[in-house]
């Protein structure tokens, strides 16, 4: 057993890791301690094995630590002595948020969001702030710490974006698209904040200028992120929209392809990914695949009933023309129950045929 232990700690086995963000010190003496002791520990306490130099991520002159994204091999002693090094010098940290993946084919071994925990008035009043975002009858309350959390350190793109947040859910537009846009200004690499502003620019009826944002979001994020795919299912959907069909079928395919937990609120999509992405795939005389995406979109509908945008008998109706045209049987019935559901093309269609 020793023999095999000893093996394995010589020829480690190497993962996927992946780490993205920022931390703001601010400029001066927090950003010197937080680099000066970086150092240190890396030296002396993890022996270098850990995956970032000191000036390969810290930005002195300007007050921050920042990855914008890194994908590299790792062995589990190096990922961990690299998060907890970067967990370490946070403390020291007025704002921001680092993701940290290890993943094995495919699998998240393990995740973390290293973030400010001290007991500096920035930090603090953000964790209030955010934990407060989306309770409703605590907007105003969510407003007055994020204020807080920003009067403390200015260049805190957090507080702007989930400031965004709030503000658009109180419609208070043009104070949403001011935050987000902040936000932005002060970390571009700040996923959520562009995913808020597209939801904006819809508002305002700019859908190009909410499409260049989709996309960015997408570009900013990973697909291991819950916003990465809420971008990807919105801008397929939207190019759905404006009939743009080989755009939305791009996004949208990648959308339907992916499994989601039922926790995830992309999870309740796949319904109207796979519809749309059928109706695609029709005009693309794909019936076949057609068919089956309405197969997926019918079995997503029995868990997410409700949708404003088409019916059951949609689905069917539509289900019902992919297999006539693939040449498959069964079509006459879904037609049937179609035209019993309430839908009139259907009904249309078995007049003819009578």
């Amino acid at each position: 057993m020793t023999r095999l232990m000893n093996a394995a700690l010589n020829n480690p086995v190497f993962y996927k890791s992946i780490f993205q963000g920022r931390l703001e010190f601010g400029t001066g003496k927090n950003i010197e301690k937080a680099f000066q002791l970086y150092q240190i520990r890396a030296e002396q306490y993890y022996r270098n094995e850990v995956m970032f130099k000191a000036e390969q991520i810290f930005n002195v002159e300007f007050g921050y630590i920042e990855i914008p994204r890194l994908v590299a091999q790792a062995n589990e002693k190096t990922f961990t002595n690299t998060l907890n090094l970067l967990e370490y010098i946070a403390q020291f940290a007025a704002a921001g948020s680092m993701g940290a993946w290890l993943i094995d084919q495919g699998k998240v071994l393990r995740h973390k969001m290293i973030e400010p925990q001290s007991d500096k008035v920035a930090v603090q009043e953000y964790l209030r702030g955010r934990k407060l975002v989306g309770t409703k009858g605590k907007e105003m309350e969510a407003i007055h710490a994020l204020n807080l959390a920003i009067e403390k350190y200015e260049k805190h793109s957090q507080a702007y974006e989930r400031r965004g947040y709030v503000n658009f859910t109180l419609k208070n537009y043009k104070d949403a698209l001011s935050d987000f846009n902040k936000s932005i200004q002060f970390d571009e690499n700040n996923a959520l904040a562009y995913f808020g502003r597209a939801q904006v620019h819809l508002y305002n009826g700019d859908v190009p200028k909410a499409l260049l944002d989709l996309g960015l979001t997408i570009q900013k994020s990973l697909a291991l992120q819950m916003v990465h795919w809420q971008a990807r299912y919105q801008k397929g959907e939207l190019h759905y929209q404006l009939k743009q069909n080989k755009e939305a079928a791009f996004e949208l395919k990648l959308f339907c392809d992916r499994k989601f937990d039922p926790k995830d609120i992309n999870y309740l999509k796949k319904r109207d990914a796979n519809y749309f992405y059928g109706r695609i795939l029709m005009e693309q005389e794909q019936f076949d695949e057609a068919a089956a995406r309405f197969n997926a979109a019918l079995a997503a509908l029995d868990e997410n009933p409700k949708s404003t945008k088409f019916t059951k008998a949609d689905i069917l109706l539509q289900r019902g023309l992919a297999k006539k045209l693939a040449g498959k049987n069964g079509f006459m019935a879904d037609v049937k129950e179609a035209a019993t559901l309430g839908s009139k093309e259907a009904k249309k269609m078995l007049q003819a045929k009578a």
